[in-house]
């Protein structure tokens, strides 16, 4: 291969001069716009690709802070109905203990009413046993109370006087036994009534007990809906400032990548009207093979042999374009090019030599100045959008 490309450079030298100048323009021509083109399309895509999620983000904020403001309302009009019912379980408690209180009251009433009738029943049974004990000894000693009224009446006068005695006597008992059994049969009708009341008052206390377990239920249930709308407006909110936030730090990726680009473009500009060195005007300085062995172990170090030596090429590329540094070592570590210098990977390959045979021989080709990859200058992992040369796990362009 390196024979082959001796042969092809003789033939051009050996052409002339003008013949030389015109190749070498075409071919600073056509690959500098190749550069141009490839060095910002990764930048570009990520560019996109970073709009894309931070309007994915924008969208996901806006429909989060929508969210919150429904949540809001919905929380607004739980709180109302909340408040109505709190209202609505006053007035039942309020009520209920009303409702107790006259229960009570009733209670008394009837207790009172009872040991008014149990008197009455007492005095009732007095006045009927007195009565019944007069009118047994009228009828036992009818005679004997006879002859006394005669015997001991001092005049016809005074006989007649004690008769209506004894028939005043009579009617007086009869008068008030009726009237004892009235007023025992009024109080009767008092406990019956009092009693209906009292079960009517009762069973409004069920029915107040009943709807005093409704609306506290409802306010409950309501309480709780309450409480979980506030909870998922707080995780919302939580939400919300972790999309700001995600955002800023969006904006912050795509500011870098718009510089990045903007950078990349100057680069590709300047390597429009650069030249390419030949791979026989660089002077390799002790050390080189070790260094750029390392870190293609470190970028390649699993990929297939013709990936080792891609990333070897994309590095001589770099030392023979003007636009770069000129050495291997001002290549490959100057800043932001290669993470594994960045990370501190290239460092402790280097430290502990981890570079393969493979590593060492991919290295050699390409400080021979053998390309597998044209004048590539970058090589990354594909995304989607981005052409190349593909090899192993990386795109080179």
């Amino acid at each position: 291969m390196r024979k082959d490309g001796d042969f092809f450079l003789n033939y051009i030298r050996a052409m002339g001069k003008p013949l030389v100048v015109m190749l070498c323009a075409f071919t600073i021509f056509f690959s500098a716009s190749s550069v141009e083109v490839n060095a910002t399309e990764s930048t570009r895509k990520q560019l996109e690709e970073a709009k894309e999620k931070k309007q994915q983000s924008q969208d996901a904020l806006d429909n989060t802070k929508d969210d919150i403001v429904e949540m809001n309302e919905e929380k607004s009009s739980l709180q109302g109905q909340l408040n109505t019912l709190n209202n609505q379980l006053t007035e039942v408690s309020n009520n209920l203990a009303d409702l107790e209180e006259q229960i009570e009251d009733k209670e008394t009433e009837i207790e009172n009413t009872l040991a008014e009738l149990e008197a009455a029943k007492k005095t009732e049974e007095e006045q009927y046993a007195s009565m019944k004990k007069r009118v047994q000894f009228i009828y036992e000693k009818q005679n004997f109370v006879l002859i006394d009224m005669i015997t001991g009446a001092t005049s016809f006068a005074d006989f007649l006087n004690q008769n209506n005695y004894i028939e005043q006597l009579s009617a007086y008992d009869r008068k008030m036994f009726l009237l004892y059994i009235q007023t025992r049969q009024s109080i009767e009708e008092k406990e019956r009534v009092l009693e209906e009341e009292k079960e009517e008052l009762d069973d409004y206390k069920v029915k107040a007990q009943a709807e005093q377990s409704r609306v506290s239920g409802l306010v409950s249930q309501t309480s709780g809906s309450i409480r979980q709308y506030a909870n998922d407006i707080s995780d919302a909110e939580a939400r919300a400032q972790e999309l700001e936030d995600q955002i800023k730090a969006q904006e912050a990726d795509i500011k870098a990548l718009e510089a990045k680009l903007a950078e990349e473009m100057r680069l590709s500009r300047l390597a429009a009207g650069s030249t390419w060195r030949d791979i026989s005007q660089v002077s390799f300085a002790e050390g080189d093979r070790y260094l750029l062995a390392n870190l293609i172990y470190c970028e390649a170090g699993g990929e297939p042999y013709e990936g080792k030596v891609a990333v070897g090429a994309v590095v001589i590329n770099r030392v023979l374009s003007s636009v770069y540094p000129d050495t291997v070592v001002g290549v490959i570590y100057q800043n932001k090019q290669f993470s594994p210098v960045a990370s501190g990977r290239l460092a402790i390959a280097l430290a502990e030599g981890k570079a393969t045979a493979a590593c060492y021989q991919a290295a050699d080709e390409a400080m021979r100045g053998y390309s597998n990859v044209g004048r590539c200058v970058y090589f990354r992992t594909p995304i989607p959008g981005l052409s190349g040369i593909n090899i192993g796990g990386h795109v080179f362009y």
